[in-house]
């Protein structure tokens, strides 16, 4: 019996300095290194990069090669680009788990952004959906540059000729996200009640057409500042979270939303239906370790014990899609949302 204790204590100390091993390793961060030199006789562009995980001062604007197109791909002249949360995160390389795709130390990919709009500037010679001069939006690696090349298949789609290259570089991540959340984890159905906690915000705003679009009653949680805002965009409802809290009301929703992650879980069932549905967007920060999954891991835990659907989710943009989206912003159903503008 002690000899088994003994090696229960010898596990638990090699699994203690392990794991204080792999906390050091995943902080470590190492000093912005110098931009590569370009190879001789490649084309040159400007570009956003960040050779270092940090504040927003590690971001550099430098002259970059520019890339050229293989098979299936697509050269894009980038117009507009739009800032998401997910490029704060790989910019701070935060939460620290991330690092283990990203890189230890410092990142493995320099480039910014995501989203993007902009025009077909060359195409391969299999590509068959995009011809040069044709207006595109979508998403890639490095939108904050330039050009940028992105495959046919995975993110890019014609831009509607009823909106701004601006107004079509913030779809792409947040409104993939937006409709992935209603109809793959929430399934909704027309006529069904639902709750977007934070409303007014890049993904909410998207939220909230888009389930108006789908026939759904929406009730908007946001600030008071922003109630005329989640008004305009179609909320048939809308709940100042600095007033009211929804967890203590009446009304049951048959999908509830949460881009925020300023309840707990429990709290938020009693404001859905026994046979309701829990989205989960986005979260609190939690530390910088495991930052906002600490609530998507909770809420596995709880899903089981309880009658109501849980569904923790990641986004992935595809071009399928984005053409759901593009035929939505083609019909007016869909209008950016766009918080400021910043010059090129």
């Amino acid at each position: 019996m002690k000899r088994r204790y003994k090696l229960l204590g010898v596990v638990a100390a090699i699994s203690t300095l392990a794991l204080a091993v792999s906390a050091m390793v995943l902080r470590h961060e190492s000093a912005c290194g110098p931009p590569p030199a370009l190879a001789g006789g490649a084309g040159a562009m400007k570009a956003i990069v960040a050779r270092c995980y940090g504040a927003p001062d590690v971001l550099r604007l430098e002259s970059v090669a520019k890339p050229v197109v293989a098979d299936g791909q697509v050269l894009v002249r980038v117009h507009a680009a739009s800032a998401n949360p997910l490029d704060w995160h790989m910019m701070r390389g935060k939460p620290y788990i991330m690092r283990l795709s990203s890189g230890i130390g410092l990142p493995k990919d320099a480039r910014v952004g995501v989203d993007f709009a902009g025009t077909v500037e060359a195409v391969a010679k299999d590509v068959v959906g995009f011809k040069a001069g044709d207006a595109v939006f979508g998403a890639a690696d490095g939108t904050f540059s330039d050009y940028v090349v992105v495959n046919e298949k995975r993110a890019l789609a014609l831009k509607p000729e009823n909106i701004s290259f601006e107004q079509a570089a913030s779809v792409a991540v947040a409104a993939s996200t937006a409709l992935q959340a209603l109809r793959d984890k929430g399934q909704l159905q027309p006529g069904q009640k639902v709750l977007v906690n934070g409303a007014s915000g890049g993904v909410g705003t998207f939220v909230v057409q888009i389930a108006k679009s789908m026939g759904a009653e929406v009730t908007g949680v946001c600030s008071t500042r922003n109630l005329d805002l989640v008004r305009s965009i179609g909320a048939d409802h809308v709940i100042d979270y600095t007033q009211q809290d929804f967890t203590r009301g009446e009304v049951r929703y048959d999908l509830i939303v949460d881009m925020v992650g300023n309840h707990g879980v429990l709290d938020i069932r009693d404001a859905l239906t026994a046979t309701g549905t829990l989205v989960l967007v986005g979260g609190q920060d939690e530390g910088d370790y495991l930052g906002p999954l600490w609530g998507f891991l909770r809420a596995k835990a709880v899903a089981p014990f309880v009658s109501q659907r849980i569904q923790p989710m990641l986004a992935s943009v595809n071009a399928a899609d984005l053409q759901v989206l593009r035929e939505l912003l083609q019909s007016g159903k869909l209008v950016p949302v766009i918080d400021r503008h910043y010059p090129p």
